[in-house]
């Protein structure tokens, strides 16, 4: 199955659910790629489920879906951003961008295609938290520099709220990383919740 397949089938079954699981809640969306999906984890475990739990806790009655694919790119997020706007959620969490630096792919590509789906998000009235990556150091320090600087500028131009590497908190923590080297494990995920969480916060209403 695809990359656009899997989209299709996880978000068509979270907006045909959404009413009964979120009747009086509205909803915050986390899109992204294989470490919002939870690639590699049990069920319950990525970090959307974490931070469900923990919006719970602090009194946030939000309902977090998970609308992640494995292996997709920005290009993928602009092709299927459509589809997330019609689920008018209240919040979207953008994380994409991770397999276009290890796949190499043009800068300008990427830019491009953030730019593309902020905008659309923003037409919509939609909040946005952009969550950032970064790269392994084997990428160099240019590339590496030059590809964090895409989130940082995505965030300034569209007004975003911006977490600029969610990664940040766990990268010296031990088992927070799956063997690969690249995805959380679920210490990682809850990890990434609790990174995002003030940064989300000021965009939620109790």
């Amino acid at each position: 199955m695809d990359v656009w397949r899997r989209f299709l089938v996880s978000l068509c079954l979270l907006i045909g659910t959404s009413p009964l699981l979120a009747a009086n809640r509205p909803q915050i969306i986390c899109y992204g790629d294989s470490i919002t999906a939870g690639y590699g984890l049990n069920p319950g475990q990525a970090y959307p489920d974490a931070l469900q739990r923990d919006l719970d806790q602090h009194g946030y009655s939000y309902k977090v879906l998970n609308v992640g694919t494995s292996g997709a790119t920005t290009k993928d997020a602009v092709a299927n951003v459509g589809a997330v706007v019609k689920a008018h959620p209240a919040v979207v969490i953008v994380e994409f961008g991770g397999n276009d630096g290890l796949r190499g792919l043009p800068l300008e590509q990427t830019r491009k295609n953030l730019d593309a789906v902020l905008t659309a998000l923003n037409d919509a009235h939609i909040k946005v938290l952009l969550a950032g990556i970064t790269l392994p150091p084997n990428y160099g320090q240019d590339y590496i520099g030059a590809f964090d600087q895409v989130f940082r500028d995505m965030a300034a131009k569209h007004h975003t709220a911006f977490v600029p590497m969610i990664y940040q908190n766990l990268v010296k923590v031990p088992g927070t990383i799956q063997g690969d080297g690249i995805h959380p494990t679920a210490k990682g995920s809850n990890i990434i919740a609790e990174t995002l969480l003030p940064a989300l916060k000021p965009l939620l209403r109790k």
